[in-house]
């Protein structure tokens, strides 16, 4: 009798100690699925924020894509007004130049003022050359104009 009282008595504690660490793992299991749901909710917010994430980088793409294009016709442009201007500021140097050539080869070939009479011929290759250094003048601010 002995032995089966201390036999009950052994299982009695042994299903004591098993109905409390059922509870504690009860407990446990509890908190693990309000952390799971807590989890769930977290990981939830992480997607949605990778997705939207995802379609602004894909968003930012398609404009830098833009930029590139439109910044490249833009230098296109540019280079193209800027080769022009160089054709131009030369087409105007050498116009200068000749009228420069015009107005010294007129001023050496135009006499000197006759106080009675003029010829007409002599007095129009003086009013050209006169026209000539005046149109050169102004084509020189011009180009000093541009160029600043």
């Amino acid at each position: 009798m002995t032995i089966t009282l201390i036999a009950d008595a052994l299982v009695g504690c042994l299903l004591v100690a098993t109905i409390i660490t059922c509870f504690v793992l009860s407990k446990r299991i509890e908190r693990l699925k309000a952390d799971e749901s807590a989890m769930r909710q977290t990981i939830g917010a992480l997607i949605s924020a990778t997705d939207t994430a995802e379609r602004a980088i894909a968003g930012l793409k398609l404009t830098l894509g833009d930029c590139d294009r439109t910044l490249g016709e833009r230098l296109r442009t540019a280079e193209r007004y800027a080769a022009d201007l160089a054709q131009q500021i030369e087409a105007g140097q050498g116009v200068m130049e000749r009228i420069g050539q015009i107005v010294s080869a007129a001023s050496m070939v135009a006499p000197k003022p006759e106080p009675v009479a003029e010829k007409p011929a002599l007095s129009r290759m003086a009013s050209a050359a006169d026209a000539a250094a005046a149109i050169r003048a102004r084509a020189a601010r011009r180009l000093e104009g541009q160029a600043a």
